[in-house]
């Protein structure tokens, strides 16, 4: 008896091996069926949405489709104006500067006593003229179904993460100007609007030369251009001599057979991307080439998502772009906003 049992032993073993594996090859087609399994750990943690701090006030925003006022919880408002304002599929440092700066601008916009260019009883307007606010019934609207999620969630996450976070200059505020793409640099602000504000300063930005928006060409006849601008061309081939360009290398003023205006004008009248062009009659028509797409004032968006995905962290993006700025708390200036009301 005792010789057998080792063979009796061994008998179980096979016995319950034989049991289990049917089991142990059907369980994995069983967890990736019902998701646990093959679930991306970084899908999940992406499409969980972050909790938004608690808003200490509305931000009372003209709604220019409805034609009506909405006020709207300042962080809620944060978030449509990064989602409107900025690709989502930007890297997160970047999309989180620009959070800081859309905070910034807020905030300054409330704490002003006048508000320039807005309905009464509104603070701002959902349009390019303040800063461009879209909800999120509007943004699901606008994005791909299968993207929504993703994209709503990585922008609250940015938003979440700077929560309460402005620039300021000597403890005010500043002026959180921002465009879409640079020519390479930014641009004075005295050299495209008319007050030298000492944290805009020119800087370079290469990051943004090899982008999608870095060129664009415009095409118009020669009766066109000569109509809008209020000149006549000369009967040469030429078009209009540039007589300087500014710090950022754009369009300071330009002479067309006598007359000279400024390259803003050009830009304005024309409706090119950028003050920073050169052109070329063809035939009877004019080519204009424009280098970025913007004002060139302040945060370049392209260039900050360059900067991101060279490693750089939102806190240097605003450095870089805005000179000499802190990065401080807004709750003494929401205090300020309140004690008003």
């Amino acid at each position: 008896m005792r010789n057998l049992k080792p063979i009796i032993v061994l008998s179980s073993i096979l016995f319950v091996m034989v049991l289990m594996v049917p089991t142990l090859l059907v369980m994995p087609f069983i967890q990736k069926e019902s998701g646990q399994l093959a679930e991306d750990p970084q899908q999940t943690k992406q499409q969980e949405q972050p909790q938004i701090m608690e808003s200490p006030m509305d931000v009372a925003v003209y709604r220019q489709t409805q034609e009506t006022i909405e006020n709207i919880p300042l962080e809620e408002y944060i978030i449509g104006v990064v989602a409107s304002e900025m690709p989502a599929d930007f890297e997160l440092e970047a999309l989180k500067a620009q959070a800081v700066a859309a905070r910034t601008y807020i905030l300054r916009q409330l704490l002003a006593d006048e508000k320039l260019g807005t309905p009464n009883g509104a603070d701002v307007t959902d349009t390019e003229q303040h800063q461009v606010y879209k909800s999120p019934e509007e943004l699901k609207k606008l994005w791909k179904p299968e993207e929504f999620e993703w994209k709503l969630a990585k922008i609250k996450q940015a938003v979440s993460e700077t929560a309460g976070s402005v620039l300021t200059y000597n403890n005010k505020p500043i002026d959180a100007s921002y465009f879409s793409t640079s020519n390479g640099f930014t641009e004075n602000s005295e050299e495209y609007w008319p007050n030298e504000i000492p944290y805009l300063r020119s800087v370079e930005s290469p990051w943004d030369v090899d982008t999608e928006k870095f060129l664009s060409q415009t095409t118009l006849t020669i009766q066109e251009f000569q109509s809008k601008l209020g000149v006549n061309l000369s009967t040469g081939g030429s078009v209009g001599k540039i007589l300087s360009r500014t710090t950022g290398n754009r369009v300071d003023k330009v002479e067309i057979n006598g007359k000279q205006l400024s390259g803003r004008e050009v830009r304005d009248t024309l409706k090119l991307r950028s003050s920073d062009f050169t052109w070329e009659r063809k035939g009877e028509n004019i080519v204009i080439t424009t280098k970025g797409f913007g004002h060139g004032v302040g945060m370049s968006q392209y260039g900050a998502n360059g900067m991101a995905l060279e490693g750089k962290t939102y806190t240097q993006i605003v450095s870089h772009y805005y000179k000499d700025v802190q990065i401080a708390s807004a709750e003494q200036y929401l205090n300020t906003i309140t004690a008003r009301q």
